[in-house]
């Protein structure tokens, strides 16, 4: 997270205490200043009669981890050093504390504490009895008092008790967008008190993993204990396949002779680093990998480099924002600033591409797919008999066939082994099938046992515990590839996705039995109509318009609805033959080309059976005429004092007052404007008209 404010120095008899603020500005109100437990001046700051406190709140806290300690619920706990630094905007002696709360690894480990204007610190001043000072007083309200105030004021107003800048507006903008935080770093600048800053919250990321799985550290350990890297030419260090995996708590590779003895670049026995890379380390930067992946003289090549990159479109589930996605920015800020990109750069320049799209960012958009849930299942309807013993019912028997009768009888809800839960009416009834029980269902021959039981599931997530993972592969073995893909990418919103519904496959099927039909089809006019010709060329060239939108933007599921409109409107121009053949050709292949990244197997095979020779794939996208794909006629709105009294088709060309004639020319408006006076007529021609009779 990026922060802007100033770096401000406190003195102190230990040293100069750093403070980064966000809030220059409130330094005239800073009451005391507290260090993270951590920080190498608490030794020095501490006086004689408080080292034994601090030396047991610091050994306490370092068995806190930095999530419990920035928990806002925990009581304020710390410690004061007895110690002091001189505030540099007025001299002022403020006591130094350390909390926990403060963390080592977050700025410089040291704040300036201004109770009156943060809420954390107003809590540990109010628990500890430190001074409030107020110097933000918001307009118009009442005047703010230590002794009257029950929370910090964080919103706008004026700067009091400020110095220089007392009288100057505040307001809750970050950085230089506030005049009072703009107003202070330029004082603190002028008087050698402080310097405008910008922090980030980074951290060190440990990338060493004690397992065998990853990419080995190229690095060999030397026998008088220092370390060199490993020769490039003898790079990659590869991993090796011979190795044990017994339960030792260690990676194999600690104990694999073969990898783990090495000789220096002396010729001298070494020992190999036998720590792993974390594997986002690799995941970081891998799209460039495969631009290139049998170079061997350098990780990608900067000419594909400059021809691909940046990826257009990444696609990943929302777990990866925080972890992959920013590592990954990372890299490429790290390889930019190394002068790894620069080459590559130089090419696109040459090539009148803007070298800074490959500096900045790996990726131009990011696509967030939704997940396909597991549908919701009826349970069977179970006859159970047996004996009560308490609340639990033991089963004898239990029997799934229509109108089977027993003590217990309904829907089977959840079963865990032998433990499941019956709906009968409103209760849910436990049971537990006995080791012998006897199990018979009707639709299922031979002999049965209870896992042959089918529970209720609900609409979640996919998972074997639950039961209701979809196998793809059975699937495609069942309607095929093309099927699947289609109803994946029709039944869902790429970006929400849905519960899967077993039936809904059946009209991706009937959609591409229609396909077929179509493309396969020797098509012989009987008589050409010139009206239903430029019809169905207009509506191809409204699906080729649609879908290019739909899939730049994601939208599969309405890129394929428009695609099964368009072949409803082919199957009535092939019952009736009344089309040119040059229309219906131009729409075969339009449908063909537009529906292949959707169903790539069938549409190759269509196209080769309609004589093209090279493949579907490699051919040019259709592109649409504007002038093809304009209606001649749309449904113009017909409103009277706002609300909509009749609808009529009208020309897509229409004029303001062809509208307005149209409209009053329409029986069911003249029944309106019959019991009073037209006093205006708003027309935005072709879709609506809206007459104001009083």
């Amino acid at each position: 997270g990026r922060s802007e404010g100033a770096m401000v120095t406190f003195d102190s008899p230990a040293g100069p205490i750093e403070v980064f603020t966000t809030r220059p500005d409130t330094l005239w109100g800073a009451t005391f200043m507290v260090l993270a437990p951590e920080h190498p001046l608490v030794e020095g700051l501490t006086s004689d009669d408080q080292r034994r406190a601090v030396e047991d709140y610091v050994a306490a806290s370092s068995a806190r981890s930095e999530l419990e300690r920035m928990e806002d619920s925990r009581e304020k706990s710390g410690v004061f050093t007895g110690g002091y630094a001189t505030n540099p905007v007025n001299g002022a002696q403020v006591p130094v504390w350390i909390a926990d709360y403060v963390l080592i690894s977050y700025g410089t480990g040291a704040i300036m504490a201004v109770p009156a204007h943060d809420q954390r610190d107003f809590e540990f001043a109010r628990h500890f009895d430190l001074g409030i000072v107020p110097v933000i007083q918001p307009d118009g309200g009442d005047k703010l008092l230590e002794e009257d105030m029950e929370e910090s004021y964080v919103g706008p107003g004026t700067m009091v008790d400020s110095g220089p800048i007392s009288g100057i507006a505040t307001n809750t903008e970050k950085g230089r967008k506030n005049p009072s935080v703009a107003a202070a770093i330029d004082w603190l600048e002028e008087n050698g008190a402080g310097r405008e800053d910008v922090n980030y919250r980074l951290r060190d990321w440990l990338i060493s993993r004690q397992r065998y799985w990853g990419s080995p550290i190229p690095i060999i350990h030397k026998a008088d204990g220092t370390m060199e890297t490993v020769p490039d030419e003898d790079l990659p260090v590869v991993l090796p396949e011979d190795v044990d995996f017994v339960p030792t708590g260690r990676s194999p590779l600690t104990y694999h002779e073969p990898f783990l003895n090495t000789v220096d670049s002396e010729g001298e026995p070494a020992r190999r680093e036998t720590d792993t890379l974390d594997t986002f380390m690799c995941s970081s930067w891998y799209w460039l990998r495969y631009l290139s992946p049998h170079l061997d003289t350098a990780p990608f090549d900067p000419e594909e480099a400059a021809y691909w990159l940046p990826v257009d479109t990444y696609t990943g589930g929302a777990e990866h924002a925080v972890m992959h996605l920013l590592y990954a920015r990372f890299f490429i800020k790290a390889m930019r600033d190394m002068g790894l990109l620069d080459e590559t750069a130089s090419i696109m320049k040459d090539h009148g591409r803007d070298p800074n799209e490959i500096r900045h960012e790996p990726w131009l958009q990011l696509r967030n797919q939704g997940q396909v849930l597991g549908e919701e299942r009826i349970g069977d309807e179970v006859a159970i008999d047996g004996e009560w013993r308490g609340e639990l019912f033991l089963a004898d028997s239990i029997t799934v066939a229509p109108g089977a009768t027993g003590e217990i009888v309904g829907e089977l809800m959840g079963r865990t082994e032998r433990v499941m839960q019956v709906a009968q009416g409103d209760a849910v009834v436990t049971v537990e099938a006995k080791p012998d029980v006897r199990v018979d269902i009707a639709s299922i021959p031979g002999s049965n046992d209870v896992n042959q039981l089918k529970h209720h599931l609900d609409v979640e997530r996919m998972s074997k515990s639950r039961g209701n993972v979809v196998n793809p592969d059975e699937l495609v073995k069942a309607h095929g590839a093309d099927t699947v893909r289609t109803y994946l990418m029709f039944a869902f919103d790429w970006l929400k996705g849905g519960p899967w519904d077993t039936r809904g496959i059946a009209g991706s099927r009937r959609f591409l039995d229609d396909v077929w039909k179509i493309g396969s089809a020797e098509y012989s006019p009987d008589e050409a109509a010139d009206e239903a010709s430029a019809h169905l060329r207009r509506k191809v060239h409204q699906a080729i318009q649609k879908v290019s939108a739909d899939m730049e933007d994601f939208k599969w599921n309405t890129a394929v609805a428009t695609m099964m409109s368009l072949r409803n409107e082919m199957l009535d121009a092939l019952r009736d033959s009344n089309v040119s053949a040059e229309v219906w050709n131009e729409a075969v292949s339009t449908l063909l080309r537009l529906l292949a990244p959707i169903a790539p197997h069938i549409t190759e095979e269509l196209w080769r059976s309609r004589g093209e020779v090279a493949s579907i794939h490699s051919s040019e996208w259709p592109e649409f005429d504007p002038d093809v794909a304009r209606d001649n006629t749309v449904t113009m709105v017909i409103q009277v004092n706002g609300k909509v009294r009749d609808r009529v088709e009208v020309s897509a060309d229409i004029t303001g007052a062809d509208a307005e004639a149209a409209a009053m020319a329409s029986a069911k408006i003249a029944e309106w404007t019959s019991q009073g006076e037209v006093r205006k007529v708003i027309t935005r021609p072709p879709k609506l008209v809206n007459i104001v009779v009083a």
